[in-house]
């Protein structure tokens, strides 16, 4: 691809422009951004260095690869305002519950990539997951899964496991925010100062989880590998198992995924 353009310019179409523009995947005049609100489309895209517009005609007529990031419940205005222009272009979407069949039939003679992104990638630590459509060709998931990888790690799925993706990795940043929040307010409440007792636990969340990944070790085998007999892991370890977390957990994911497909309708 020879530029890219983002329809949309918030938090998260700002990280994947970051990683782009870091890794030199593409050049910075290379990239065109184009968002409603334009003092920070403006500011953003200074940072950046790269360019902006000021329509989606312009962006379109730049672009080769199109990246909509905008709010999922405008996503038909969007396909109206870029349809004109988008013949013969590849279409990336990372709209949560969108699937790649509401493009294909108003844009059919685009091809469409769709990609459930999150948060981390913000700070290079992103979990991708990519699903090519009917017409995308092999250059463009490959393109589109290097793009992705300069932002941590990146997959390639079947779209019927996508509402499952969105519930684990698209949604699961503010489940592990949560947990890791209500362990530091237990540390404040035993003594620790608030910052220090956030450290605490958010680095050790960072831990466990680099221990699942690098290790490759099943997080059973890990519990049971930290914890002593009648030890103090031990006595936490009974609070959890005697609970209904395992129960709240999944009704967690679970509903996230309902949401996820009502989305799609």
């Amino acid at each position: 691809m020879n530029a890219l353009g983002f329809v949309g310019f918030g938090k998260m179409a700002y990280a994947i422009a970051k990683g782009v523009v870091n890794s030199s995947y593409l050049n910075n005049d290379k990239i065109f951004a184009y968002d409603i609100n334009k003092e920070f489309l403006d500011i953003k895209t200074k940072e950046l260095k790269i360019n902006s517009c000021h329509d989606i005609k312009e962006l379109m007529n730049k672009s080769d690869a199109i990246l909509i990031a905008t709010k999922p419940f405008v996503v038909n205005e969007v396909i109206n305002e870029i349809a004109p222009y988008a013949d013969n272009k590849l279409i990336i979407s990372i709209l949560a519950g969108i699937p790649i069949k509401r493009y294909e039939d108003s844009l059919v003679n685009s091809r469409i990539i769709r990609v459930m992104p999150n948060t981390p990638a913000m700070v290079n630590e992103g979990m991708s997951v990519i699903c090519r459509g009917s017409k995308a060709q092999d250059s463009d998931t490959d393109f589109v899964y290097k793009m992705f990888l300069n932002l941590g790690k990146a997959i390639c799925l079947d779209e019927t496991l996508i509402n499952a993706v969105t519930a684990v990795s698209g949604s699961g940043p503010a489940f592990y925010y949560y947990i890791i929040d209500k362990i530091a307010q237990a540390g404040e409440y035993l003594g620790l100062p608030k910052d220090v007792s956030l450290e605490l636990s958010a680095q050790t969340a960072l831990g466990a989880a680099k221990m699942i990944m690098e290790t490759k070790t099943a997080p059973n085998d890990l519990i049971k590998a930290v914890t002593t007999p009648n030890g103090t892991t031990a006595e936490g370890n009974k609070v959890l198992i005697e609970s209904d977390i395992e129960k709240v957990l999944f009704e967690t994911v679970n509903k996230t995924c309902q949401r996820a497909i009502e989305l799609g309708k």
